[in-house]
């Protein structure tokens, strides 16, 4: 039998173990949100920017940023710092060491809520995944670059650009 702490730090016999209620994943392609493949440093800085400005953060929160290149990894370093930065050179490769985090990091056993900043539909299974196991997903994107499959996986959509649809009604 197996002690865990739940949320509010009794220990319960064979629960599954959640670190705290507010600790949420982020898992930033940062390459799809700033709509290029190898961003700028203050196109990096400007993405992290909107991101904090929309989507409620906590300080526990553990934030991955996909990078598919050296000169991407070091505008995500100097633009988004003190976050982990897994890496896969190649097509998709940012999408695809995002993926190895899902893949190999047992993300359903520690978080309650996973929020994937990416409209790529290379995350739809594994959002769907994720939902099957109890974990409330959120999706942040562009509106016109959101895949169809990801926003049917995802319990809630956060589009960056909703300022400036709000500014223009």
């Amino acid at each position: 039998m197996s002690e865990n702490i739940s949320d509010d730090g009794a220990k319960r016999a064979g629960e599954r173990r959640w670190f705290p209620a507010r600790r949420q994943l982020h898992l930033v392609d940062i390459e799809n949100l700033a709509v290029d493949p190898q961003p700028s440093l203050s196109r990096v800085r400007h993405v992290r920017d909107l991101y904090a400005r929309h989507v409620d953060l906590g300080d526990m929160d553990q934030f991955e940023v996909g990078a598919s290149g050296s000169r991407t990894l070091e505008n995500a370093a100097f633009g988004w710092p003190h976050v982990h930065y897994p890496v896969r050179h190649g097509p998709d490769g940012a999408e695809l060491a995002l993926l190895d985090v899902l893949g190999h990091e047992d993300i359903a056993g520690r978080f309650r809520h996973v929020v994937i900043g990416s409209g790529d539909g290379l995350f739809a299974d594994a959002a769907a995944s994720l939902a099957a196991h109890g974990v409330r997903v959120t999706v942040v994107s562009w509106r016109g670059s959101l895949s169809p499959r990801l926003k049917l996986a995802a319990h809630e959509v956060i589009y960056l650009d909703a300022d400036a649809e709000a500014d223009a009604a």
